[in-house]
């Protein structure tokens, strides 16, 4: 571990403080978008066009690095989040807004592309895992410690939005004056989705449902808390509640994950998730509860994404995880888009029961089709499943293939082992 820092701090150093400004923008929004008086369906595509963005960029960014290179793009891009992060309180309109979101969704997935390369770049083969870990657990402290931040100011003037962007880029300095280049690299490409529901339906619906689900944490939580009065503090402890549930419950669940049917596994934490859900609601906004449902449905639904990677391995020859993972990525982009939207029609129709509500459902769904798929076919024996890499859903396509790739490794060579033993 010791040796991951020494090779990476400067990067690590850089992510904490993307990730703090990332995380800060999202609440900052939906808490200056109740001042504002946007509506819960102005907000809802203001948010989803964060995941537009992101999407977008996830083909796009491969070929700008192949013509101008790693650093060119990730300094542009960077310029462009700090940019768009000022522009936000000069211009408050759901139009701007919406634009600027999908600018900033864009610009934060080509950011994370590069600097994971670098990540995988500055690892070895015999610690590459820890090099994941870390990355993700220090992706999961920016947005927790964001949220921190909101009470420094007024979240109706500008203090909130300069700090946000003067981090961002504070951020680019550590890892532009640690790095060099990295070879340029191709995009994979995805699998068919009709093939990739084949191999592993559960996969696939499951990483459609989680896209939902992930948005509604990452854009709609801050509204939701805004509109049943929450105050700026309790907003920040409840969404906060969302990203310490899966820090602390990423890695049990992965332990677990090695040693069980995988399907069954997916079932118990969309049911925990879901109940948890549910009791947001059957107590009719109880901040404490709040705070417990937040920490469980965030403690279930983040490592899912993990969980459903390794379960769709399960069943892919190694030389297919690439291709499948990327497919797995755009079913769950797909689904982040239309997430926002769904819950913002349901919180305008129905009110901010719907937050919870519309969560509840899909992991309602998830956990039903998951006991369904396990009448459909045998489990795998635990011995000859992948291993479990923990990724966090903010992750871009780069560090998805990188968790693949050291996974075939692990696979690889315990067979080596096994066979001489």
């Amino acid at each position: 571990m010791l040796q991951v820092l020494s090779n990476t701090w400067a990067l690590l150093l850089g992510m904490f403080l993307l990730m703090i400004g990332n995380g800060l923008q999202g609440t900052l929004l939906g808490v200056r978008g109740e001042i504002e008086g946007f509506s819960n369906l102005e907000m809802s595509i203001v948010m989803s066009a964060y995941f537009v963005g992101f999407l977008g960029a996830s083909r796009a960014v491969p070929e700008m690095i192949r013509r101008v290179g790693h650093v060119r793009v990730f300094a542009a891009l960077g310029s462009f989040v700090s940019a768009v992060l000022i522009l936000y309180p000069a211009i408050p309109h759901p139009v701007a807004w919406a634009i600027g979101r999908a600018i900033i969704g864009f610009s934060f997935c080509g950011v994370y592309v590069t600097a994971e390369s670098w990540l995988n770049n500055g690892a070895s083969n015999e610690n590459r895992g820890q090099a994941l870990s870390l990355y993700m657990v220090v992706q999961m402290i920016g947005i927790v410690s964001a949220q921190g931040i909101l009470l420094l100011a007024d979240p109706s003037g500008y203090i909130l939005f300069v700090v946000i962007s003067v981090l961002v880029s504070i951020s680019f300095a550590p890892i532009l004056l640690s790095i060099s280049p990295t070879p340029a690299f191709e995009a994979t490409k995805p699998m068919r989705l009709t093939e990739l529901i084949r191999v592993s339906p559960l996969g696939a619906v499951g990483m459609f449902l989680l896209g939902g689900i992930f948005a509604a944490q990452f854009g709609m939580a801050a509204i939701f808390g805004s509109q049943i009065g929450l105050s700026l503090s309790e907003i920040s402890a409840f969404v906060a509640s969302f990203y310490v549930g899966a820090m602390l419950l990423q890695y049990p669940i992965g332990w677990v994950s090695d040693r069980m049917d995988r399907r069954f596994l997916i079932v118990i934490c969309a049911a925990i998730g879901g109940s948890a859900s549910l009791l947001a609601i059957l107590t009719g906004g109880n901040y404490y509860a709040l705070l417990v449902a937040a920490f469980f449905v965030g403690g279930m639904s983040n490592p899912l994404y993990s969980l459903l990677i390794a379960h769709t391995n399960d069943f892919l020859e190694y030389e297919d995880m690439a291709a499948a993972s990327a497919g797995l990525l755009f079913l769950n982009g797909i689904g982040a888009i239309a997430g926002p939207l769904i819950i913002g029609f349901m919180m305008e129709t129905i009110g901010p029961v719907g937050f919870f509500l519309f969560i509840a459902v899909l992991l309602g769904i998830m956990g039903l089709y998951g006991a369904y798929r396990m009448t459909q076919r045998p489990a795998i024996a635990a011995d000859d499943t992948s291993s479990y890499t923990p990724v966090a859903p903010t992750a871009s396509p780069v560090l998805v293939e990188i968790a693949q790739e050291y996974d075939i490794e692990v696979a690889i060579e315990e067979e080596t082992t096994q066979e001489q033993s």
